[in-house]
């Protein structure tokens, strides 16, 4: 993907996270970005594409971390920690992403909804995986529910009180750790 249109998806993230999928225009999206609105369609075919773009791209991203992340790591402690802190760092860099997804996922056309849910349920599987390799005492519908709870305790951030970036990343893995591994979540925690 290009810079520019990297910059646009970037900007209008911010801008549907504020104010709305509905509530921005191409213009409002070209403005900000310091082009006209037409303009925007020499990288987008509309306003439903940057959207469907946007949401594919974080997702293969996402993908992408999670299995080099999982593939690095010497073991599954080091995965798992891996896993976690990858998506903390995305869930604190990149707020306006998930306000996105949460609010805006309905304006999806059918086949970008089916690209974007293919490729969360491969993220969600590479933490499931490691998951049950820690904990095989999950079938693989508990641990996907306690993934899937944990990326919602994850990407609360957007709505959270802030304590500081180091302050909030530390309470964010603690509570990972906990609600993935029970009661050895801090016991087996790597300093």
């Amino acid at each position: 993907m290009t810079p520019r249109k990297q910059q646009i998806l970037d900007i209008a993230a911010e801008l549907f996270a504020e104010r709305g999928f509905h509530g921005v225009s191409v213009h409002d999206i070209g403005a900000a970005c310091g082009v006209s609105g037409p303009a925007l369609y020499r990288h987008f075919q509309g306003k439903d594409a940057i959207l469907s773009q946007m949401l594919i791209a974080i997702s293969e991203s996402l993908v992408a971390e999670g299995r080099t992340r999982t593939a690095a790591a010497a073991d599954g402690h080091a995965a798992l920690e891996s896993l976690i802190a990858g998506h903390i760092d995305f869930a604190l860099t990149h707020p306006a992403l998930i306000v996105v997804q949460e609010r805006e996922w309905v304006h999806l056309d059918v086949d970008s909804r089916a690209t974007v849910r293919a490729l969360q349920l491969a993220y969600i599987d590479s933490w499931v995986e490691t998951v049950r390799m820690l904990r095989p005492d999950l079938d693989q519908r508990t641990a996907r529910a306690a993934v899937q709870a944990t990326f919602g305790l994850l990407n609360s951030t957007p709505h959270s009180a802030r304590i500081g970036d180091p302050a909030m990343r530390a309470l964010l893995r603690s509570m990972a750790r906990g609600a993935l591994l029970g009661d050895e979540g801090d016991r087996d925690a790597p300093a």
